[in-house]
């Protein structure tokens, strides 16, 4: 019997092999289950207001994206940029808005990536980091940078450019000031919070930019002047790239298609309609977007390697010199190779 059975298996075992074989023929040549496109977009704004003041602004824009790609797209509202970093690096959120700083974390950790830029409504290219104290104060740029601690200062988020890395880079960092050792306190807020601040004495003098000025001139009630009125800049930032517009690598490749057509076509022309939507856009402070990727966010890395090599010259450290150094060189070497628009 046992010679039998053996017998029999290994006339079947050819068969066997080949029923394997043909079955696993079969789920090879079976299509890769599809990934649906997503239904709905998640776009991510800072909240420097009020969510409802928020909507106010953002809702006119973000419907008319709906309308547009036939997606349903939703806001996503945090206090600060890292809140908007970590949304997309989690995947909660699918595009939105940033600032240099904060796009190239998205960039470097999020999986983000640069689409698009904004533009000033006024035509300007670009913007500057100020500081601002309330006039006739008497703080001066001089007063300001002897320390002493008796003096409390308003910067930006940590992952503002124009409220933190600019004056670190361009101000203090050249100088060896460390700011909260500089200050009797720091406090962190957004531009909008640091105008407001000042204007109504809270802080002696405060980080801000020309952009945030200009929304607060845009709104133009009697308290928006009369807060601007009493503002005095003390302190001009070289000019900043406009602010970059950025979605997820990852996302599929339709939703971004149908993003770009909205984008890049929202606001431009001489129709009626275009003339609603630049409207709208001025709401939201900026002009129609243009084309971008993420060499716009070259600048703000040379930005951060001169502070990197600033920082490691006031240590001393030899060899932290040499890296900082070998970063912005090579950064200064990848903007000179980009060609000139």
């Amino acid at each position: 019997m046992l010679g039998y059975a053996d017998a029999m298996i290994r006339r079947l075992a050819p068969l066997i092999a080949l029923a394997f074989a043909l079955a696993a023929l079969a789920a090879c040549s079976k299509p890769a289950p599809s990934v649906a496109p997503p239904q709905a977009l998640v776009f991510s704004i800072v909240s420097t207001e009020a969510t409802q003041t928020q909507m106010q602004e953002w809702g006119p824009f973000l419907k008319d994206m709906e309308a547009a790609t036939g997606l349903t797209v939703k806001p996503y509202f945090a206090s600060n940029y890292s809140g908007l970093i970590e949304a997309m690096r989690f995947k909660q959120t699918d595009l939105g808005w940033f600032t240099n700083q904060s796009g190239l974390e998205a960039v470097r950790r999020a999986g983000g990536e640069v689409f698009a830029r904004t533009t000033h409504p006024n035509g300007h290219d670009g913007y500057q980091g100020v500081i601002i104290v309330k006039k006739g104060s008497g703080v001066t740029l001089e007063r300001l940078l002897k320390c002493g601690q008796t003096i409390d200062f308003g910067m930006g988020d940590a992952k503002s450019t124009s409220g933190t890395l600019a004056p670190n880079t361009y101000l203090f960092g050249p100088r060896g000031i460390n700011p909260v050792k500089c200050f009797k306190t720091v406090r962190s807020a957004s531009a909008e919070a640091n105008l407001y601040a000042v204007g109504s004495g809270v802080l002696p003098a405060a980080t801000d930019n020309t952009r945030s000025m200009d929304r607060l001139a845009a709104i133009g009630t009697d308290q928006s002047k009369k807060t601007l009125d009493s503002l005095q800049v003390i302190w001009t930032s070289p000019t900043i790239p406009e602010d970059p517009m950025i979605w997820r690598a990852d996302l599929d490749p339709a939703a971004k298609a149908k993003i770009a057509d909205f984008i890049f076509s929202y606001g431009g022309g001489d129709t009626a309609e275009a003339k609603r939507q630049r409207a709208i856009l001025d709401r939201i402070q900026t002009g129609p977007f243009k084309h971008a990727d993420n060499t716009h966010l070259l600048p703000v890395r040379e930005i951060e390697a001169t502070g990197e090599l600033i920082a490691a010259k006031s240590k001393a450290d030899p060899k932290a010199i040499a890296a900082a150094q070998a970063k912005l060189d090579a950064v200064k070497k990848e903007r000179a190779a980009q060609p000139t628009s």
